[in-house]
């Protein structure tokens, strides 16, 4: 299937004519839309409330709309609401994943975790992903499509709902990377923040990425207050090769650079995110080496103990070898938490449980 070239692309119903993908669409652009149909300036807040803060399922249950503008709704106007197809409860943690099915039937996964901060969803960003990161899930059988805004937005409406309790933390580490759905990703972050939606806080929102440098750079120059995570895993070029197809591409000093510039822009400190694969990046040289790549940036390092999949030979570093890694950045003044691990029962790595049930449904 092709790539949306943008958020707003319009969507053929079944006797071809175009609709207006409206969950994709920002408070202005309703705005616009009912002033298109004639309605009254009014009934676009009520409009977007309905679909961004109460959260409905479908125009029919926005009742204090007419029937009438109800009705041009729905023949001008497709509706995002995914549609739950698995929902796993995490029997250590809590930690609930779950996979959706969008209106094309291509299924995504998005993961609820429950701190003692607040709620934390991760979504996805595309159907699959090319990146093809070795240790990654997602990347198996490469990317289908890009996610519009509004089926970003929906992961977090739909868990929201079926939970009952308040989203206040977002990260965009899900299936796909992020700023190779550029645009639509942007416009997401800017709704999510938007104080006629759920109005989480952009402070609050996380976005994680492989390293597309001139993409990392552009986001610098948005005026958003997020906080941006660089998918690191290596200490130099060689290794970064090995385990990220797009350093290739874009050089380890380069990605690192477009961080201190991302911060030198926002004000806001970096995130390296550091997954610990036994024997491949985990030794007391390559801790050196990452501390000195890193020195003198307001940042910090998630170390990540990886998590392995049937599909790759990687394993994980022991406790030891994670706890000396942790002590050798610290030593060196550098600001180290290694990230608790969540939902570990339920295939709790990026992409497993979509992989999982496609591998299923290719069986049967």
């Amino acid at each position: 299937m092709e790539m949306m070239d943008n958020s707003n692309r319009d969507k053929e119903n079944t006797d071809g004519i175009r609709k207006t993908d409206i969950k994709s669409l920002d408070y202005g652009e309703v705005q616009a839309l009912l002033a298109g149909m004639g309605e009254k300036p009014f009934h676009a807040g009520q409009l977007y409330q309905w679909m961004h803060q109460k959260l409905a399922d479908s125009f029919d249950e926005m009742t204090n709309l007419s029937k009438s503008l109800r009705r041009k709704l729905s023949e001008s106007c497709s509706y995002t609401c995914l549609t739950p197809v698995q929902v796993l409860t995490s029997q250590i943690d809590g930690t609930q994943k779950y996979l959706f099915r969008l209106a094309d039937g291509y299924v995504i996964e998005s993961v609820l975790m429950k701190y003692q901060h607040g709620n934390s969803v991760c979504i996805s960003t595309q159907v699959g992903c090319r990146m093809g990161c070795r240790f990654c899930a997602s990347t198996i059988g490469g990317r289908t499509r890009d996610l519009t805004p509004g089926e970003m937005l929906d992961q977090v409406y739909r868990i929201q709902k079926m939970t009952g309790e308040r989203i206040s933390n977002l990260v965009m580490m899900g299936t796909g990377e992020p700023l190779d759905n550029y645009d639509n990703a942007v416009k997401f972050i800017h709704m999510l923040s938007d104080g006629h939606g759920l109005n989480i806080s952009q402070r609050n929102i996380t976005l994680s990425t492989c390293g597309i440098v001139p993409r990392m750079r552009q986001l610098a120059e948005e005026g958003l207050q997020i906080t941006l995570a660089l998918s690191l895993h290596a200490s130099s070029q060689q290794k970064r090769e090995e385990l990220l197809p797009v350093a290739k591409k874009y050089e380890i000093h380069d990605a690192v650079e477009a961080c201190r510039y991302y911060y030198e822009k926002t004000g806001r400190r970096i995130t390296f995110e550091y997954s610990l694969v036994g024997g491949k990046n985990d030794t007391a040289e390559d801790a050196k080496e990452l501390a000195s790549l890193i020195h003198g940036m307001n940042c910090h390092v998630n170390l990540i103990p990886v998590n392995p999949i049937k599909e790759r030979s990687y394993v994980q570093s022991g406790k030891k070898v994670i706890a000396d890694f942790k002590n050798k950045l610290e030593n060196c003044g550098i600001n180290v938490t290694i990230r608790r691990e969540m939902g570990r029962d339920i295939g709790g790595a990026c992409g497993q449980l979509r992989k999982s049930y496609l591998d299923k449904e290719k069986k049967e």
